[in-house]
């Protein structure tokens, strides 16, 4: 019994690293003093991701150099897999975004809507994570 429960747990922690490195590394460029912004990294890292952030002086100027539109915009603006995603957008977005593949520039939640990642609140509000299409319109791709 005992060699069947540590080759279980031996198998279960090979599952989960294998699984963190299913994703491609996320790129963020954030403001240096917004603690909201490390809150939603820290969301990712905790969700599988490898994050690099970079503190920036201007975040505009790097979401404009993604391609993401000025209306979608947030706080932080970040690069996965070839897509940017804009905002508080939670992690499981991200990996169906990654799984789906869609022709879209990516993902935004755009302002900083309480209770998304990042900005959690005991009064949170319903959002939604929007997919940007290439021609820069958008639909709904998930609500919360």
């Amino acid at each position: 019994m005992k060699q069947a429960l540590g080759l279980f747990l031996l198998l279960s922690a090979g599952a989960s690293t294998t699984l963190a490195q299913t994703y491609p590394p996320v790129e963020v460029f954030k403001s240096p003093t917004c603690g909201c912004c490390s809150k939603w990294v820290e969301h990712l890292r905790s969700n599988g991701f490898t994050v690099n952030a970079h503190d920036v002086s201007d975040v505009n100027t790097e979401r404009k150099r993604l391609g993401m539109p000025e209306r979608y915009s947030s706080c932080h603006t970040a690069s996965v897999g070839g897509y940017v995603v804009e905002g508080h957008v939670p992690a499981a977005d991200i990996q169906r975004l990654l799984k789906e593949k869609p022709k879209a520039i990516g993902i935004s939640v755009p302002s900083m809507p309480l209770g998304s990642p990042g900005m959690e609140s005991p009064r949170p509000v319903s959002y939604e994570t929007l997919l940007v299409g290439k021609d820069e319109r958008h639909k709904v791709y998930a609500r919360h």
